[in-house]
């Protein structure tokens, strides 16, 4: 199983309507596209949001990345976000990772995007420290 790990820091809260309806879009993509077999959203503190979804392939998240409502807003991401960062890594099961292994495993192997407002922390390529688990409000993509 492939899985992937996005975080994605809004740079204002001006931006969360539009992030927010067009993450609902990828979401009702993803969920019905081939070779998705898991996934699940996590809202945390500082308007810092992540996805964590798993996929038969990397080919199968290819596609699905490349595609329709996703491939639509990658583009608004560059300028809504501070930070950005994904990490993809390979399970044998298509259950959904703890979200402290999916922070653990972006933090080893961090690919950072291409922003046009990025914070120092990004410039810095560093991973803001774990939150406490109860801050996190995660939900189902089923």
């Amino acid at each position: 199983m492939f899985v992937s790990v996005t975080r994605l820091r809004l740079r204002s809260l001006l931006l969360l309507p539009a992030f927010l309806h067009r993450s609902r879009q990828c979401i009702k993509q993803a969920t019905v596209s081939p070779g998705f077999r898991n996934g699940a959203t996590l809202f945390d503190r500082g308007l810092v949001f992540w996805t964590l979804t798993v996929w038969d392939s990397e080919r199968a998240m290819k596609a699905y990345r490349g595609a329709g409502a996703h491939a639509a807003v990658m583009p608004s991401l560059a300028r809504w976000c501070s930070e950005g960062a994904v990490t993809n890594f390979e399970q044998d099961i298509d259950t959904l990772p703890a979200w402290s292994e999916a922070w653990k495993r972006l933090s080893e192997k961090p690919r950072f995007f291409a922003l046009d407002h990025p914070s120092g922390r990004h410039l810095d390529r560093r991973i803001e420290p774990q939150p406490a688990e109860g801050s996190w409000r995660s939900s189902s993509m089923h």
